[in-house]
């Protein structure tokens, strides 16, 4: 009898052990906490020991100082292939200091997963789609952000040396942390002739003169010395260059757009993010997670482009209309029109290069954060945040995002005073906020996924017309909104046409042709390759296509529906 139940036990724990194997491992995340690069790193590894049936990781490339751009790869292989289905891109972090992009990636991993088959929306976007997810793309910015005194906007390149000011030095003049405290804040010294004084309601800020009374203070900006002797201060530190400005798509050198570094794809992340589009044709959406603002934006990034096509408007309108409504106080917004003008840019290169339909999400939006909408020009919308953030500062979170101002004898300066605000109080969403961000931008993000080309057979007709001949009537459709070939990739050829072919041992195609006039059954006939059908212009949302083919023979007939953006299907069928 112990033996038995011996055996027993054992075959149960065979049992449990392969039922975790396969993707039913529970995983916690914690998502009230900013993680660093390493902490990512094996986050994204306990994910794929979790649910190996469905995830993968990989390096897409290395950083300029040799850290993976780590990519999970989400597909279920029972529904076929990850090439034979729509993708989704989604990557953040591509500016070193904004951070919350990488937890919105976790989450959304953690998401699918967790609710695979308990959530039938979750579940045919895992089972119907593959999700390609780079939490951080600028590992270096990332992890120089986290491991070095900074502020909030700081570290935004990555780490490549670049001589910033010019005399053939390399980031040798950068932010100093003076009184050693591990956070760079702001310098300020007593000066009648400085344009700001002590606010007379917090004595912790300070607001602008006006023209006619005399000041109290000058800003020197943020904690530094001169470290090269050039009279300057914090004009050459770690890295220097944008890498969301080194992208093909309307690349301008570095005298026009700051930061363009040398050349298009000059560094080192943006050629293997390039690199990864490029051999993942399967890609038909894009989302990059930046900060701060709460946008949604899509290109162009520049007037000088000119304006998208009507058709793909259509498309981009239905996707950021819907998400205003999914993630309130964020503005669904044209970059070159309604923000700055931006070469190179990533998600402008993604659509007008690659014809792939791209958003960047700016998360932290301060009026979500004071659950208010702060109007009037940009010096009273600075104060009256300031004041806002203040009072979040001391009732939410504790005091704990603001250094009271401090006396310190600065060597090129004098007495000065140093104090202000932490590199966690601007740009980054504060901790207990963290998971309706990642919720939010995640939901918006699968709407997109959801969203993407799902190529079907809406109609299917065989007639006998005598005992080996038959006609074969078929239609084939997309139901969703975006098109399987945008107006952008068609006008532009970017990508090949979606093919529809059908094929048997025993058959001989003998005519075939695209149905121009259903209700008069009018067929432009194909002359060459009658049983391959071409279409340039692709599907578009509940657009039914026709094909008639007459065909000798009997037998099992297949027809193959292949679309670069939306995945191959197939029919079966049976002449007899």
């Amino acid at each position: 009898m112990k033996k038995v139940l011996t055996v027993v036990i054992i075959v149960l724990l065979i049992i449990v052990s392969t039922y975790k194997a396969e993707g039913s491992a529970k995983f916690e995340l914690n998502m009230t906490h900013y993680h660093s690069y390493e902490e990512l790193t094996e986050i994204l590894q306990q994910f794929v020991n979790a649910y190996p049936k469905f995830l993968k990781l990989e390096s897409m490339g290395k950083s300029y100082q040799g850290r993976d751009l780590w990519v999970v790869t989400i597909n279920n292989p029972e529904t076929g292939a990850a090439r034979n289905k729509a993708a989704m891109y989604i990557h953040a972090n591509i500016h070193g200091n904004e951070i919350q992009g990488s937890e919105v990636c976790l989450y959304t991993i953690w998401y699918l997963m967790e609710n695979y088959q308990k959530i039938d929306n979750i579940t045919e976007l895992v089972d119907s789609r593959v999700f390609y997810i780079t939490p951080t793309v600028n590992p270096d910015g990332r992890a120089y952000w986290f491991d070095f005194p900074n502020n909030s906007n700081s570290s935004r390149s990555g780490q490549k040396p670049t001589d910033n000011d010019q005399d053939w030095r390399f980031d040798e003049d950068g932010y100093d942390d003076l009184d050693g405290d591990g956070e760079i804040v702001q310098m300020r010294k007593l000066d009648r002739e400085g344009r700001f004084k002590i606010d007379p309601q917090d004595s912790r800020m300070m607001i602008r003169v006006s023209d006619d009374e005399p000041g109290e203070y000058t800003y020197l900006g943020s904690e530094g010395i001169d470290n090269d002797g050039d009279g300057r201060v914090n004009e050459d530190g770690a890295g220097g260059y944008d890498p969301n400005r080194n992208f093909p798509c309307d690349w301008q050198p570095n005298y026009i757009q700051y930061g363009a570094d040398d050349y298009p794809l000059s560094l080192p992340e943006s050629q293997a993010i390039a690199q990864f589009l490029m051999t993942h044709p399967n890609i038909a959406g894009v989302q990059g997670y930046h900060n701060a603002g709460g946008m949604i934006l899509r290109g162009p990034g520049s007037k000088n482009y000119g304006n998208y096509l009507n058709e793909d408007i259509k498309v981009y309108d239905h996707l950021g209309k819907k998400g205003e409504k999914i993630l309130p106080f964020y503005h669904y917004m044209i970059i070159g029109e309604d923000l700055y003008t931006v070469y190179g840019g990533f998600i402008t290169w993604a659509y007008e290069d690659l014809g792939i339909f791209s958003f960047t999400n700016e998360l932290f939006s301060t009026a979500q954060y004071f659950n208010q909408e702060i109007k009037g020009d940009w010096q009273e919308r600075f104060y009256r945040e300031d004041r806002d953030r203040m009072f979040f500062n001391d009732f939410l979170e504790f005091n704990s995002m603001f250094i009271p101002w401090k006396p310190f004898q600065h060597p090129t300066y004098g007495e000065i005073e140093i104090g202000g605000w932490k590199k966690f109080s601007h740009r980054i969403d504060p901790e207990f906020l963290l998971p309706e961000v990642c919720h939010r931008n995640c939901a918006f993000t699968l709407f997109h996924a959801d969203q993407m080309p799902i190529p079907e057979f809406a109609e299917l007709k065989i007639n006998k017309l005598k005992s080996d001949l038959y006609r074969i009537q078929v239609g084939i459709t997309n139901k969703k909104m975006i098109p399987t070939i945008s107006k952008q990739a068609q006008q532009h050829q970017l990508y090949r046409p979606d093919i529809l072919t059908i094929k048997g041992d025993r058959i001989k195609v003998i005519s075939g042709g695209i149905v121009t006039d259903k209700w008069q059954g009018t067929v432009t006939r194909v002359k060459v390759r009658p049983d391959r059908m071409i279409f340039k212009e692709g599907l578009w949302f509940k657009e039914i296509k026709r094909i008639e083919w007459i065909v000798a023979g009997s037998g099992k007939v297949s027809l193959c529906l292949d679309c670069l953006k939306g995945g191959i299907i197939q029919k079966q069928l049976e002449l007899k």
